[in-house]
């Protein structure tokens, strides 16, 4: 018995056949769901960027140790694997709405835990909170997009919700800048406990400010309808055209909701006895678009952009920057990420997902080169102090070393790898020291302190600053690292490099090519990554699919951040930004030549042509 062929649906075609509703019927409900949706990313935005603002301040008033500054630093992300981890099942089993809800609430109850804490666990666990509600975003709402909005505009609303990530971490760096701001003027007044309490203020404060657009969203969530798809998978036929009738008029929820039911047919019908064709996840239509979407989530972050927005102010102040106009810059770098992803947004559903992922990545290519031969010119002229220093460790495995002018003058004449000629070029100019260390399997990096930083405090190198506190920290450390070990081994000196620091029009360069990288990153992998996520991905594996592949992302981020210090430390930051560089090509290529382009095609197309089939040819179904 013949049932006929899966509609062409996409939204051109329903303006042809419906001209009178080829105009947005359902505007203000739509604007609504992007609105909400991109508050979600303004959360998943504010959980990342925020700490880098309130991190002094913390550092400062809380009394905690270096290595539990780190795992409240780094609660976020173990908490943003735990919850990607389990975010698809989730999603599956209590919808895309509810989930959204829980994620918001989650975020909401993170807020007062971190900013009334007094004590270590407190912030551990509202840090946690936060991590867990940025996993459960970062699956769930560009998901919910995929699966709402029309083949038209789904580009331009996860593309919203990318933009919106953008906007929280500028509000956070402004938010931070403010702050620092006001302690400087505080810092002036001469009065210490003024300056104690004011920055206990301040650390808490920056957190309450991103109270305001959780609550916003967990409203909103609330308020939007359940994923039509979803609703249409667990046998809710009715519910499912009731929900696609808030986003779209009578005919086109109609001919949308046809499109699934013939899709869902065939899926049926290919399983039957009549095609033996067994339901496997190891199909080519749910193997291929799983792997790219890994492919593209694992490069996205190979790319170094989370490391390079984390260490941002570091990396300007090495290359030549002042600390004020470190932090300047920074400010303006995350402004360009804002800015630029708006046209990101524009172009999405004009030129499409391949064309934007090849001309971001060709760019972030060619910005890096650039930003590692600016660093490799003075990199090259390095020299490594590590026997002395080492000498300086005492009894109790400590070493507190204010490195200055004459510190640096006496370690640089302590070497003796270096040759008269490079000991000239090294100690005629303000240089930064690298220190970094081991105990066993662990190892460490101090922040690179200038000579010529009258305000610098000591490089501090202990034990307990490069051991992991547990075993759980210990696994994300080296999860090959044998922490008991570790813990009898003696403190070791791997490197203590001292690098000449260029001049401030170097620093310029450093911070230009910075800016191009983030101005491509931005319109292209910034706004496409969320959209490949979910669009590739057919509706059976997408919200498993999505974890999966998100749970890559971050553990490609996790590897970056445990290896980045330390390679920065020996190598140089040259090293890291070729590495960088190298992985982007690959990036490149998947997107230039592997791709398909997505634009303007419903999500039963994608999945139709990763089945190999052309989009728009007829399936018979038969029984």
């Amino acid at each position: 018995m013949g049932c006929g062929n899966i509609l062409r649906a996409n939204d051109s075609e329903i303006a042809e056949r419906t001209p009178n509703l080829a105009r947005d019927p359902k505007g203000a409900y739509n604007r609504f769901l992007l609105f909400v949706a991109g508050l979600g990313g303004l959360l998943y935005g504010v959980d990342v960027g925020i700490i880098a603002g309130a991190l002094p301040y913390l550092e400062a008033t809380s009394g905690l140790n270096a290595s539990q500054l780190s795992i409240v630093v780094a609660a976020v992300l173990l908490g943003s694997v735990i919850s990607t981890l389990f975010a698809g099942a989730l999603a599956d089993w209590i919808g895309r709405r509810l989930l959204m809800t829980v994620s918001g609430v989650l975020f909401v109850i993170s807020i007062p835990v971190i900013a009334l804490a007094h004590g270590y666990e407190p912030l551990v666990l509202g840090r946690l909170l936060q991590g867990i509600s940025a996993g459960l975003i970062g699956v769930v709402v560009p998901l919910y997009l995929a699966e709402c909005l029309s083949a038209s505009s789904r580009g331009k609303g996860t593309g919203i919700f990318q933009w919106l990530l953008t906007l929280g971490i500028v509000a956070a760096a402004i938010v931070g800048m403010y702050f620092s701001i006001r302690v400087e003027q505080v810092a002036k007044l001469g009065d210490a406990a003024r300056l104690f309490v004011f920055k206990d203020t301040a650390w808490r404060s920056i957190f309450w400010v991103s109270l305001p657009p959780g609550v916003l969203f967990v409203i909103g969530s609330v308020m939007v309808a359940e994923s039509p798809r979803w609703l249409f998978r667990r046998g809710r036929r009715d519910a499912a055209f009731a929900a696609l009738l808030r986003s779209r008029s009578k005919d086109q929820a109609a001919l949308e909701l046809e499109e699934m039911e013939q899709a869902a047919s065939a899926e049926k019908a290919q399983n039957s006895a009549g095609t033996k064709i067994k339901e496997s996840l190891l199909r080519r239509k749910y193997v291929i678009p799983f792997v790219l979407a890994c492919v593209i989530l694992a490069c996205n972050q190979a790319t170094g952009i989370n490391s390079i927005i984390g260490y941002n102010a570091n990396i300007l102040i090495q290359s030549g920057l002042s600390d004020l106009q470190a932090h300047w810059g920074y400010v303006l770098f995350t402004i360009i990420n804002f800015l630029t992803t708006i046209g990101g947004v524009v172009l999405v559903d004009r030129k499409g997902r391949k064309f934007l992922l090849s001309l971001g990545t060709a760019g972030i290519i060619a910005s890096l080169l650039c930003t590692a031969f600016l660093f490799r010119g003075t990199e090259k002229l390095r020299v490594d102090a590590r026997s002395t220093i080492q000498s300086m460790i005492g009894t109790d495995q400590k070493l507190a070393l204010l490195y200055d002018k004459s510190t640096a003058n006496t370690l640089l004449a302590s070497t003796g790898d270096a040759g008269p000629g490079k000991f000239i070029a090294v100690s005629n100019r303000p240089t930064s020291l690298v220190i970094i260390y081991s105990c066993g399997d662990f190892r460490g990096a101090s922040q690179a302190v200038r000579s010529d930083d009258v305000g610098a405090k000591p490089i501090e190198v202990t034990r307990a600053a490069c051991l992991p506190a547990n075993k759980v920290v210990a696994f994300f450390s080296n999860p090959f690292g044998d922490l008991s070990a570790a813990r009898e081994s003696p403190l070791k000196i791997d490197n203590a490099l001292i690098t000449p620091v260029p001049d401030t029009g170097n620093g310029m360069l450093v911070a230009i090519t910075l800016f191009i990288f983030m101005a491509f990153y931005a319109v292209g992998p910034g706004v496409c990554v969320w959209l490949a996520l979910s669009e590739l991905m057919p509706t059976r594996i997408r919200s498993n699919g999505m974890s999966i592949a998100l749970l890559l992302n971050q553990a490609v981020s996790t590897g970056i951040a445990a290896v980045f210090l330390p390679t920065v430390g020996k190598y140089g930051y040259s090293t890291m930004f070729f590495g960088f560089a190298g992985c982007t090509v690959i990036y490149f290529i998947t997107a230039a030549f592997f791709l398909p382009e997505t634009k303007g095609k419903t999500l039963e197309e994608i999945e139709a042509h990763f089945e190999g089939r052309p989009a728009g040819t007829p399936i018979t179904l038969s029984s």
